[in-house]
């Protein structure tokens, strides 16, 4: 009994690892060669980090023949948007597509979350043009459904769906107006309107502000305390530090690497940033807690708390405290003796706001007019989010089904071993 008690335990250990395996978009990818182009921009983007981070999730594939008419046309961040927008925050397969609500949705994209949708760019309308046929085309209104559904792909139920479309999506918005070069980006003005003024204040002041511009090409990743983060109990008098402290710490308060979101929750261990000099480690750990996301440097801990900007190869977000390095700071105040003369000050840990909203979170879909009579004319979607279509069955959370897997296994040990 007991050998077939640790046999079963294998084999839905197994299964768990095949299941987690399987929902890697770039594996999945992998095994199609048509879409090869695809997979190798989603990685190159870090989109396919997005995809990994995220359930459920449905992925609108493009074939590489179709692909290319707009990868030759356009720079990297307009086509990076326009992928965005080719992945669902919500799960379809074939039979959920011909079971719409209403026979029209407006589905949440990835692109939505970068805070560049204005109106309703950021959503895909998705339409049951009956005779089997289901058009995809952008959520603006008016905007044509000429995106077909070709095929279904591959899909682990109620996780990820792969699904090819015959033409991008790329609404004319997205198009017209393509993303200034990094090297462009006013950091500054950014910073400034995001509530960041003492740190943007700082990095001009001391010079750290020319050497963001200078990595930003190669990629470049800040992490921005806001004006309130340098008011709170226990931050050091900057003023009474070094200037060469000071460009420290202002270094460490970014990444030589271009890290959206998605990549940032995967990442494992330490991370290295542009503070970061041979001995002197000057490095961040990273933990998450569903899409809430903490940097810890070993002295305090901090949320990030808002995207200020995602284009690659450059990102900004606003963060909640000041990030205090181990290398100048030490450790946390304990009832130890008291540091001698010439050590800094040691700063309480500021608390983490572990109850904050995250702002990561997929925004909902708008309401709008329900569908006309003539679905081939692109008919708004009615009102209501792409998740709330439950005609084809309940979306599960693949956590759940491993809990009742784990269950029912501990169950079956304890028949076989009793």
């Amino acid at each position: 009994m007991a050998a077939a008690a640790v046999a079963l335990s294998i084999v839905v250990v197994a299964i768990l690892a095949a299941t987690v395996a399987a929902s890697n978009i770039t594996e999945i990818l992998d095994a199609h060669p048509e879409y090869s182009d695809f997979n190798s921009l989603l990685s190159q983007t870090k989109l396919a980090d997005e995809i990994n981070s995220r359930v459920p999730v449905t992925v609108l594939a493009l074939t590489n023949g179709e692909l290319s008419s707009i990868t030759g046309k356009y720079p990297l961040s307009v086509v990076k948007s326009i992928l965005a927008l080719h992945v669902l925050l919500d799960y379809f397969d074939a039979t959920k597509l011909h079971k719409i609500s209403e026979g029209s949705v407006l589905s949440t994209t990835l692109y939505q979350t970068t805070g560049n949708g204005d109106g309703n760019i950021g959503f895909v309308n998705i339409t049951d043009l009956r005779g089997g046929k289901v058009g995809f085309g952008s959520g603006v209104s008016g905007s044509p459904l000429d995106s077909m559904f070709t095929k279904s792909v591959q899909q682990v139920p109620y996780n990820i769906s792969v699904l090819e479309v015959s033409k991008a999506i790329a609404p004319s918005a997205l198009l017209a107006a393509p993303a200034p070069a990094a090297s462009d980006v006013n950091i500054t003005g950014l910073l400034e309107k995001a509530g960041c003024k003492t740190f943007a204040a700082l990095i001009a002041s001391t010079g750290v502000l020319k050497v963001y511009q200078s990595a930003v090409d190669n990629g470049l990743t800040i992490f921005a305390p806001n004006d309130e983060a340098f008011k709170a109990d226990g931050v050091p008098d900057l003023t009474k530090l070094s200037n060469a402290d000071v460009v420290s710490i202002l270094q460490y308060h970014a990444l030589a690497s271009y890290t959206p979101i998605g990549t940032l929750k995967q990442s494992k261990g330490k991370i290295s940033t542009l503070a970061t000099n041979g001995a002197a480690k000057y490095d961040l750990g990273v933990t998450t807690a569903g899409d809430s996301v903490t940097l810890d440097t070993g002295v305090d801990t901090s949320r990030v708390a808002s995207t200020v900007l995602d284009t690659t190869p450059l990102c900004i977000y606003t963060v909640d405290n000041l990030l205090l390095p181990m290398e100048l700071f030490g450790t946390a105040p304990s009832p130890a003796p008291a540091l001698s003369p010439e050590s800094s000050p040691t700063p309480a840990p500021a608390p983490e706001s572990a109850a904050a909203p995250s702002p990561f979170a997929s925004p909902p879909a708008p309401a709008v007019a329900s569908p006309g009579s003539s679905p081939s004319e692109a008919p708004a979607a009615d009102s209501q989010n792409s998740t709330s279509d439950h005609s084809s069955g309940v979306v599960e959370s693949p956590a759940v089904m491993k809990m009742a897997i784990a269950v029912s296994l501990s169950v079956l040990v304890t028949v076989l071993l009793s």
